[in-house]
């Protein structure tokens, strides 16, 4: 089932909907279970709820899936291009556009309002092991900053077709001095189609996930790479990768 609920998220100073999957046996069971979360909510389960039409299906996967979990998914802002400078760890460039980073900010409500609130009203397991968190583009940029940055809360990222260009260094050098626990899971996925006819542009995706999947190896995390043939950057085919990284992470 999802249920939506509306929490005051303190960065905006604004209202925010949180999209909450939970197993069709939780109010019939006393079980606790993981939690994974996730950037862009309503992209997750409802086509009617997705910015462009068309949603992850996460709930069908779910429904049949062999590990139980809640799901638990952040609304961004949808005022202008104010999501971009949520979910950019630092200051920079995108298209033209100057990105006000307020990323450190976004995650700091996660961990330290999102996360209680959730472990509070529903049957969790609350430690890290049991935590996990994924997005796609700046949302998967911002998987791979949480579960580096904040490794003492999520043990597990997916990211999926991530904008990690636009900060690699700056991510990159703070990824190198955190310390990131050996049971830490990472997935890192792009698309073949996303970057058109630009050769370069393809080139500079393969080069990051890799350099990114080196630099979280040498740190002693268990991560995988994956091409995605034919894949764009939309939510039809990140859809088409849900059980490939949910096996992973969870396995």
């Amino acid at each position: 089932m999802i249920i939506k609920e509306t929490l005051y998220y303190d960065p905006a100073g604004e209202d925010r909907t949180v999209h909450i999957y939970l197993p069709d046996n939780y109010n019939t069971s006393t079980d606790r279970y993981p939690v994974m979360y996730f950037f862009d909510g309503h992209n997750l389960f409802n086509d009617s709820d997705a910015t462009y039409g068309k949603s992850w299906g996460l709930k069908e996967f779910l429904d049949k899936w062999s590990k139980p979990m809640i799901v638990v998914g952040l609304e961004c802002s949808h005022a202008g291009d104010h999501r971009l400078d949520e979910y950019c760890p630092y200051d920079a460039a995108l298209m033209g556009k100057h990105l006000h980073g307020e990323g450190r900010e976004t995650m700091d409500w996660i961990v330290g309002t999102l996360k209680p609130y959730i472990d509070g009203k529903y049957r969790t397991y609350a430690f890290r092991e049991a935590t996990g968190i994924g997005g796609s583009s700046m949302g998967g940029l911002m998987s791979l900053f949480a579960v580096t940055a904040y490794n003492s809360t999520f043990s597990k990222a997916a990211c999926v077709s991530s904008t990690l260009f636009i900060v690699r260094d700056r991510l990159f050098d703070e990824i190198d001095h955190c310390r990131i626990n050996p049971d830490t899971r990472v997935y890192f996925s792009w698309g073949e189609k996303e970057s058109g006819q630009n050769t370069d542009f393809a080139r500079l995706l393969s080069q990051i996930n890799y350099d990114a999947q080196d630099l979280l190896s040498s740190k002693g995390a268990l991560t995988q790479v994956f091409f995605q043939v034919g894949g764009g950057h939309c939510e039809a085919d990140w859809e088409k990768q849900v059980p490939g990284f949910m096996t992973f992470l969870w396995m």
